[in-house]
């Protein structure tokens, strides 16, 4: 299971970025797995790096899922309108 850091906005996101694709490559079976439950301090940066590694686990033909996303990043993905792209549902969302 790949993680999150506590803090994921503009000048984390390339590092964060890199680390969690070289993981998904890395690692090529099964579903890629990203635990947000750390993720205190972040902003839209944080979405694009998701989406970012939505679209490598799919070109490697894997499923992305997030856990213990905080409920903060689910209605940011809600506004931006890709948190079914996220899978962000409840059973995604930690409680607050």
């Amino acid at each position: 299971m790949l993680s999150l850091p506590a803090s994921l906005g503009a000048s984390e996101a390339v590092g964060v970025l890199q680390r969690l694709s070289a993981s998904i490559a890395a690692d090529t079976t099964g579903p890629v797995v990203i635990d947000a439950a750390a993720l205190v301090d972040f902003d839209s940066a944080a979405l694009a790096v998701l989406l970012q590694c939505r679209r490598e686990a799919n070109a490697a033909g894997r499923q992305l899922s997030l856990t213990s996303a905080p409920p903060r990043l689910a209605q940011l993905a809600r506004l931006y309108g890709v948190d079914t792209l996220l899978g962000l549902n409840d059973a995604a969302v930690s409680p607050a």
